[in-house]
């Protein structure tokens, strides 16, 4: 059995950081080395994200990824996470229904110790968020880029550029909040529109590629680590320059709590 969290950081703890203006730092981790390193630097959040079948699989997306993979790399984590909440992704077709959700969110958390779960959320997920938190199992609901659906977007380019589609992540956004989801996350919107969803809904939120506004900050560790395979995303920030892996860390999380990362 995975060794829980539970009096390390929690869902209230982002939220007071929210209202108190501190911002959130937050760093991706699949194995035990990299957790126990992550959170000994004092990180807020780690997630295990489905980004293993990329950065640890070596996949060209993130859609190979199964149940089982999430559930090893998560079990794998939680065992040295014992401050950080620990959020583990929800993998492709893995909660197209509330009962596929609920049980495979629930063996996220009974099998491999995670606190939170996430999905890349539209509006038609508004219900099995419902469900999820009706059940006890706090959400994380991920909009902009959303990686699972690559082979339907084309690309992984910035999303939400014009004012429909930019109407229709606010009003999701806002969807999801009221159906009890605990954390949004925005990747790779428009600073201005991410910021507008961040002053529109009163959850925490978490932005990667969308702007110095969000409430916290999360990258893939490798990325600030500068040993991510082929050219790093536009908005990643190498961190490790003349340092320890541990000091780059510290230097994100610096960063991003002060306001310096990322910087427009």
């Amino acid at each position: 059995m995975s060794k829980q969290n539970s009096l390390g950081i929690t869902i209230n703890t982002l939220r007071n950081m929210r209202t108190q203006g501190e911002k959130i730092a937050c760093l991706t981790a699949y194995d035990s080395s990299f957790a126990q390193l992550l959170d000994d630097a004092g990180i807020d959040v780690i997630l295990v994200g489905d980004s293993l079948g990329m950065v640890i699989q070596g996949g060209s997306s993130t859609v190979s990824v199964t149940m089982e993979d999430m559930l090893y790399h998560t079990h794998c984590v939680s065992s040295r996470c014992q401050n950080a909440l620990l959020i583990a992704d929800m993998p492709f077709m893995s909660y197209t229904t509330l009962e596929t959700a609920l049980h495979n969110a629930t063996r996220l958390m009974q099998e491999a110790g995670a606190q939170m779960v996430k999905l890349e959320a539209t509006q038609r997920q508004t219900e099995i968020v419902a469900e999820l938190s009706a059940c006890g199992i706090p959400v994380c609901a991920h909009l902009g880029l959303r990686p699972q659906y690559v082979h339907k977007l084309g690309s992984y380019q910035t999303q939400a550029k014009d004012q429909v589609s930019a109407e229709e992540l606010l009003a999701t956004s806002i969807a999801l909040e009221q159906a009890g989801a605990d954390l949004l996350l925005l990747e790779c919107v428009p600073a201005e529109l991410a910021s507008k969803v961040t002053d529109s809904v009163s959850l925490p939120v978490i932005g990667i590629g969308a702007g110095n506004h969000c409430n916290g900050q999360i990258l893939v560790l490798q990325d600030i680590l500068g040993i991510t395979a082929g050219a790093p995303p536009s908005f990643v920030k190498n961190f490790m320059q003349q340092c320890s892996i541990q000091d780059a860390v510290k230097k994100y999380i610096y960063e991003v709590k002060a306001g310096l990362f990322p910087d427009r």
